[in-house]
């Protein structure tokens, strides 16, 4: 069974940044894809960014382009995603996600593994 386990939110005043893990445990992620997504209150849950585990390739939501970064911890099976220049509108809760589809993908009914979610609430 896969598990992903996310940590790294909390509050932070406008333009910190935080960083966000996510440790996966139950197989191997080496041909997984894996995701980031956020749900703010009264909204669905959106795209943010994607990693191609194998090929290292990236994509990012326009919203976050150039000031979030997502990567992954070679020696181990985490992804990360640095959060910089954070804004009260990216007050959310963000959710790793994982898929065993090769590619990158943006849609969340393109994964089958997600986490519990951790919150991250940006003020003015």
């Amino acid at each position: 069974q896969v598990q992903l386990v996310e940590s790294g939110g909390g509050p932070v005043q406008a333009g910190g940044s935080l960083r966000l893990s996510c440790a996966a445990s139950g197989r191997t992620f080496g041909r997984y894809t894996m995701g980031w997504f956020r749900q703010a209150p009264g909204k669905e849950r959106e795209f943010v960014a994607a990693l191609s585990w194998a090929g290292g390739s990236t994509s990012y939501a326009n919203s976050v382009k150039g000031r979030f970064t997502i990567s992954r911890d070679i020696a181990g099976n985490t992804v990360y995603l640095q959060m910089n220049s954070l804004k009260p509108e990216d007050t959310a809760v963000y959710y790793c996600a994982a898929t065993n589809k090769i590619g990158l993908y943006v849609q969340s009914s393109d994964y089958n593994h997600w986490g519990q979610g951790t919150q991250v609430t940006v003020s003015s």
